[in-house]
């Protein structure tokens, strides 16, 4: 318990000082004055439960940490601008309309799903238990119980923590199959079933890729794997656990896709559908054509960036493998689109989401709803400390360490994630009424404005080609052409 010795020899000194002035001479209370207060600012932050990083640093997390606070009121830090410097903005109405009292929402559930569920324009984006700690999931789960909307479980399982606050769960499904998983490390049928229709979890979503490591086996140190964390995956105490790169149930994509049936009817006809960082347009095409071709769509579609999320990535893969989160949307939409299977597909957004605007941005380019990650980390206490694989999380955030995770205040916690996301969906229902829209149905790529240079700008709907509705069944345009063509329902390749 290092990070206490500090206080510890602030009070011993505090209390030699007080006797040396009381027993010797006054002059003393020059040093304990200060060093008492001192002491009593130790055990404030000891005690207090707003600040997780001075309640597991107490002293010293003032100093360390000074100036890191959660999003205020759902503002995000970031500023929507590329690398390249160009700028994008929104375009607001000289008719603007009254905003909508109550946000709205989502309905994720085809044809095929007799149990539809109404997701939010803001929800926890995927993140497991195992790189958060128990307290850190168990505070967004309440948060998202408090303010209706969902909490993505991550790849690592559904655990008890997911279940005690209460809250709508979307259950990951990973290349491990942690939670769901055989001896030898394959998909177990009747375990998920018994699973999936616990009422907590509303949609399940197979994970194919990520953002932040697309087609890299996914690394759980072995420092975070407890006695809780071995039970919950099926895995041995203390040793890494790496996620294989790829699933076993299938290998092509007209596999995946009557596997997301055989899913949704194990779920009780529960919402199914999977997450992607898109890598080729002709690789999604090829999914397309096996929907088309078997009458079997997944009831959404996730789209991560290559930007990565909470910061999980590589340093070698963020950024540069797959499509940055406007160009995956874009090719997800479009390509359901000229299939005709828009309506029956919903898409989410994962990724750099953390305001109103950024929700509004991703509507327009083709999303329905959005997830967010790395925000609701700092609304839950994350301070960016960069500790998250060391299990050292000053915050008690990303930690499997008890005296560390129990500085994390869940109730408080929960709260700021509630606020957090009210405030940033209700900006980004003020923001829509400005442009003159009550309902995301009302945004189109002529709503968002990109500069390309100096004194130019060009609208979204004029910087990309959108496809007609059953466009590449009829007849694909030239630029879509080769793809379609190669594009093969049994072979990823």
């Amino acid at each position: 318990m290092r990070r206490f010795l500090p206080l510890l020899l602030v009070v011993l000194s505090a209390a030699v000082a007080t006797a040396a002035a009381a027993a010797l001479s006054a002059r003393w209370w020059f040093a304990a004055g200060p060093l008492l207060a001192t002491a009593c600012l130790g055990v404030r932050d000891l005690l207090q439960r707003g600040r997780s990083v001075t309640r597991n640093h107490p002293l010293l997390g003032r100093l360390r940490y000074p100036t890191v606070r959660a999003l205020p009121r759902g503002a995000g830090p970031e500023h929507p601008a590329d690398a390249a410097g160009e700028h994008e903005y929104l375009v607001p109405s000289l008719r603007p309309v009254e905003a909508a009292e109550e946000p709205p929402v989502v309905r994720v559930g085809g044809p095929d799903c007799s149990q539809p569920y109404d997701m939010a324009l803001l929800n926890v984006s995927a993140m497991s238990f195992g790189a958060l700690s128990s307290r850190a999931v168990l505070a967004l789960n309440r948060g998202a119980a408090l303010g209706r909307f969902a909490q993505d479980t991550g790849e690592g399982g559904l655990s008890e923590h997911h279940l005690r606050g209460g809250g709508d769960l979307v259950w990951e499904i990973g290349t491990g199959y942690f939670g769901c998983r055989t001896s030898d490390g394959g998909f177990d049928e009747r375990v998920f079933a018994d699973k999936a229709a616990l009422p907590e979890v509303k949609c399940v979503s197979l994970k194919l890729s990520q953002g932040a490591a697309p087609g890299s086996d996914s690394v759980l140190p072995g420092v975070k794997v407890g006695v809780e964390i071995a039970r919950e995956r099926g895995v041995p105490v203390g040793e890494p656990v790496v996620s294989p790169p790829v699933h076993r149930t299938f290998s092509t994509p007209r596999e995946l896709v009557l596997f997301l049936a055989r899913l949704r009817e194990l779920a009780g006809g529960k919402p199914t559908g999977f997450k992607l960082c898109v890598g080729s347009r002709r690789e999604f095409l090829a999914v397309c054509r096996a929907m088309a071709a078997e009458g079997v769509t997944p009831d959404f579609v996730v789209v991560d960036g290559s930007e990565g999320g909470t910061g999980a990535a590589p340093a070698e893969f963020a950024g540069r493998l797959g499509m940055p989160l406007t160009q995956g949307l874009i090719t997800v939409h479009n390509a359901l689109v000229g299939v005709g299977l828009r309506d029956r597909v919903r898409i989410g957004a994962s990724g750099r989401v953390a305001s109103g605007s950024d929700i509004v941005r991703r509507l327009v380019q083709g999303a329905d709803y959005t997830n967010a990650a790395r925000a609701m980390m700092l609304a839950v206490g994350c301070v960016r400390a960069g500790r998250c694989h060391t299990g050292a999380c000053p915050a008690g955030v990303a930690t499997q360490d008890p005296s560390r995770a129990r500085a994390l205040h869940v109730a408080g916690k929960a709260r700021e994630v509630r606020r957090y996301q009210r405030e940033t969906v209700r900006d980004a229902v003020r923001i829509m009424a400005a442009m003159g829209v009550r309902e995301p149905g009302g945004l189109t790529p002529a709503h968002l404005v990109r500069r390309t240079g100096p004194g130019a700008e060009r609208s979204y709907a004029e910087l990309y080609e959108w496809l007609a509705p059953g466009e590449l069944l009829a007849g694909p345009p030239e630029s879509w052409a080769a793809d379609w063509k190669a594009a093969d329902p049994d072979s990823f390749g």
